[in-house]
């Protein structure tokens, strides 16, 4: 009797493993999915957060740009080094002890009253929000293949539309429990305890690879499906090479990565420049109540959810598996809606421009996720992700949230609005050079193919 296994894993028979493979990669897809979503809950309160501390601490927009820009500088700088570092290690070990430490810091943000001690604790923050991504992209990568990749990891993907939509409700609960008076109760404690709550579900459900678990690998499983990057994709094997070795030979070279990186980096630039601010700039410029600002805040995030869906789908089955075309569409409409988002004087205007430029915002930026797993190997996925989201967090977040503050600050809402129009534009342009890109690799895929075959007869 057959068995596959790795030093760790416990035997499974041959006859087991249809079965086991499926249960194995359903809880880890649930796994990465739950986790990432309470990750965002513990990261988008701080958001909603931001009317208080300006009321309670005085803060101006500036310096509420500064405390957003220093914890996304913070996740983005960890997010490179961490992803990279994920791609060694145990993955719901990894996320899971990022999102406890999420939560010890959400605790020390509630007991907090002066502005650099809120400063040093974002950092932190930020630095330990960086150990969800990489574990999820690697998770992915190891236990689905590329024909079901855009709606696997779409539905991933709205794991963090649904974290970020539920805090909304979540601290108006809360805050209606508690009362106003005990905001910082509502808006960082109850969350923490959420956060570690499901930590605890990330290591009972989490996996890591099939070979870990006792399975044979993906190609092994499904060998029609494997990726051709290289034709010295496996010249030297990975155990052999440390995190920095995978990182300068497979992304650090690889112009592809650069370009679906850039692509994150206008995306994210619009989506916080919208997300960051939409609070303060719908009660102070369009004159939203504070529960009209919620339910636009909830719209932001939720619309999102069937729309990703969708794109995964179409994406596999439409476009057949290729991820720009759809992306540089949406990009397309959102940079007209933010157009009617500014201009527009009714709520309801208001609010539909918003739900739609949160309904598209993260198709573009999941499609460049699943193309980030096509165009590297796949011990080299956590290095590629880190890549990509060190500079979407270390440009296109600074520029969506501390220059879009002082651009406020110094020239108007008019300057903030400009600036994040033009980032649409630079979106599209690197949305076609990353298509042009995985156009490449499929021709030389194909090439490869036909080598190979022709050598074997």
């Amino acid at each position: 009797m057959t068995v596959f296994q790795s030093k760790n894993a416990r035997k499974v028979a041959t006859e087991d493993i249809p079965a086991t493979y499926r249960l194995y990669r359903v809880q880890a897809l649930m796994s990465v999915f739950l986790g990432y979503m309470a990750y965002y809950i513990v990261r988008s309160n701080f958001i909603l957060s931001t009317p208080y501390l300006k009321d309670h601490l005085e803060l101006s927009a500036t310096q509420i740009g500064f405390l957003s820009s220093c914890m996304l500088i913070a996740y983005g700088i960890s997010k490179g080094v961490m992803s990279s570092l994920s791609d060694k290690m145990s993955p719901k070990v990894f996320m899971a002890c990022g999102l406890f430490m999420c939560a010890v810091v959400n605790v020390a943000l509630g007991f907090s009253n002066m502005f650099w001690v809120f400063v040093a604790l974002v950092v932190c923050n930020g630095l330990f929000q960086g150990m969800g991504v990489g574990p999820s992209f690697i998770t992915i990568a190891n236990w689905f293949p590329k024909s079901v990749r855009g709606r696997v990891t779409a539905f991933w993907n709205i794991s963090h539309n649904i974290g970020g939509g539920i805090v909304a409700p979540l601290i108006g609960v809360a805050l209606a429990t508690v009362g106003t008076e005990h905001w910082r109760i509502a808006h960082y404690i109850i969350p923490a305890g959420v956060a570690v709550l499901f930590t605890g579900i990330i290591l009972t459900l989490g996996k890591g690879t099939p070979p870990q678990e006792g399975l044979p690998s993906l190609d092994e499983m499904l060998p029609h499906e494997k990726i051709i990057i290289d034709d010295n994709d496996l010249a030297l094997p990975p155990e052999n090479m440390n995190s920095y070795q995978i990182f300068c030979t497979y992304v650090l070279k690889n112009k592809n990565a650069w370009y679906v990186s850039f692509v994150d980096v206008f995306v994210y630039m619009v989506r916080f420049g919208v997300i960051s601010w939409l609070p303060i700039y719908l009660l102070t410029v369009k004159n939203f109540s504070k529960e009209e600002m919620s339910v636009a805040f909830l719209f932001f995030e939720w619309a999102a959810i069937p729309s990703t869906l969708l794109a995964g789908w179409l994406t596999d089955k439409l476009f057949k598996g290729r991820r720009m075309p759809l992306a540089i569409i949406c990009m397309s409409i959102i940079f007209f809606c933010l157009l009617g988002y500014w201009e527009s004087d009714s709520v309801f205007l208001i609010s539909f421009f918003a739900c739609t430029v949160g309904c598209l915002i993260y198709v573009p930026q999941f499609l460049a996720s699943v193309q980030t797993m096509e165009i590297v190997p796949r011990f080299a996925v956590g290095s590629a992700v880190g890549l990509r989201g060190f500079l979407s967090y270390i440009l296109g977040s600074s520029f969506g949230t501390i220059l879009f503050g002082v651009l406020v600050d110094k020239y108007g809402w008019h300057a903030g609005f400009y600036l994040l129009m033009g980032g649409s534009v630079c979106c599209i342009i690197f949305c076609i050079l990353a298509h042009r890109g995985a156009l490449e690799l499929e021709r030389k895929s194909a090439a490869l193919a036909l080598k190979k075959c022709a050598m074997e007869k």
